[in-house]
């Protein structure tokens, strides 16, 4: 399965998981808890603030090496925002790609995930803990 594929698949809209493909185009499903979104939107709402020449988005994919992965939260420049605006997908990441920790979470995931971020064009990996705490 391709990320398209998934994202016009009806039987697999409004599900209460964030969904990622890895490279073998198998879904990963990782449920969140409700502090999950709540730290996505303050940063979210940090970003636009910080930030406010930029677009923001809330659950990015990103094509990387390994498949389709999510961040949680991405900040784009507008040249950025124009190379992916009609993709399903990004091509290249954002500049500043925010992972929001999860149980389903572990530190090698995402040292993994900062680098296949990395690896498309991010500039910027941020972690924020299970206290809200960015790094």
């Amino acid at each position: 399965m391709n990320w398209v594929e998934l994202c016009e698949d009806r039987s697999l809209q409004d599900l209460p998981y964030k969904i990622e493909l890895n490279r073998h185009g198998q879904i990963i499903m990782s449920p969140t808890r409700h502090m999950h979104g709540y730290f996505q939107g303050e940063i979210a709402y940090l970003l636009k603030k910080l930030l406010p020449q930029g677009y923001v988005a809330v659950e990015c994919a990103v094509d990387t090496a390994e498949g389709t992965k999510v961040a949680d939260v991405t900040w784009s420049s507008p040249e950025r925002f124009r190379i992916n605006k009609e993709e399903f997908s990004c091509s290249v990441a954002p500049e500043i790609c925010v992972e929001v920790w999860s149980p389903a979470n572990d530190w090698d995931m995402m040292m993994e995930k900062r680098a296949l971020y990395h690896a498309k064009g991010a500039l910027e990996f941020w972690n924020c803990d299970e206290h809200g705490t960015l790094r």
